[in-house]
């Protein structure tokens, strides 16, 4: 049963499997599956192998604890944030759904389901959380400091191939780090899109954005350029990985879809933009991840 409770401040907080609902809203839960292709991408690229199904699901645990506590503390960060802007004001925090007791106790639970996750994989990673549990908190801060961001957004989910790799082989490669620059460079280039929502807002309290800063026609051909580059290094890292056919053919179509996303979006469109950042990102992440598991697959 959905119910809540009034907090101190009068406003509704929810409780029971109300609670669970407004984490599952808070984390954006669907959106976990962005990088985790990439994250099984630099595992299976290992020796073109598969490395055992248990070690693919502490990857997937990794990368679910991992991409909930970074949602979780931005939200918790820029609570104040989003509760002067309209679009987002109506957010888990700011609208009382949830407490920030509440979020901290999930950031607490998550960073805990994280760190059960390395423990069961290479000693690497073991002391190497520690970054991505930095960048977490860097990038919320990052926007108050620079329109550069989005590179630090870019990089913080980046790096999920590289640990990936990581936790299955214990080194470092090329392959992972064209990975992970692809996916930064991806990233990056959605979050500039994203932020073409709230180009006014930022402008007038000082949030910084490349949009704000540039103005939303520079923005996109930004944008565009990123995407380019991230096309770019994903062919390199299916080049250096010795991928054939199939990873080919999922970046070709990876390619068409940014393509077809940065002839779609229109920063006069808060539609558009929407719909290119939740279905075509999905849509992507899904055709790479078939892609994948089919090169590793036929090998």
């Amino acid at each position: 049963m959905t119910t809540s409770l009034a907090g101190q401040d009068g406003r509704p907080r929810s409780r029971g499997l109300g609670v669970v609902s407004a984490l599952a809203g808070l984390v954006r839960l669907a959106h976990t599956v962005f990088a985790l292709p990439f994250a099984l991408a630099g595992a299976l690229f290992v020796g073109m192998d598969n490395p055992g199904w248990a070690i693919l699901g502490w990857i997937a645990l990794a990368m679910a604890g991992a991409r909930s506590l970074a949602m979780a503390l931005n939200r918790l960060i820029d609570a104040q944030i989003d509760a002067r802007n309209p679009r987002t004001a109506g957010r888990e925090i700011p609208s009382g759904r949830l407490s920030r007791r509440q979020v901290w106790a999930f950031s607490v639970a998550s960073l805990g389901a994280l760190l059960v996750a390395v423990s069961q994989l290479a000693r690497p990673t073991w002391y190497l959380w520690l970054v991505p549990v930095a960048l977490f908190v860097a990038y919320p801060y990052a926007k108050r400091v620079t329109w550069l961001c989005h590179l630090v957004l870019g990089v913080t989910i980046g790096i999920a191939p590289v640990g990936a790799w990581i936790a299955v082989d214990g080194s470092l490669a090329w392959t992972p780090v064209l990975l992970g620059l692809a996916v930064a460079a991806w990233i990056a280039g959605f979050d500039i899109i994203y932020a073409l929502l709230d180009v006014d807002f930022d402008r007038a309290h000082g949030v910084h954005s490349f949009p704000a800063r540039f103005g939303p026609i520079v923005a996109l051909r930004a944008t565009r350029c990123l995407h380019a580059l991230a096309i770019a290094l994903l062919v390199s890292a299916g080049l250096t990985a010795g991928a054939g056919w199939p990873y080919g053919v999922g970046v070709a179509v990876c390619a068409v879809i940014l393509l077809v996303e940065n002839l779609t979006v229109d920063a006069k469109r808060p539609d558009r933009i929407n719909v290119a950042f939740n279905h075509a990102n999905m849509i992507l992440s899904g055709v790479f991840a078939a892609a994948v598991i089919a090169e590793v697959t036929l090998r």
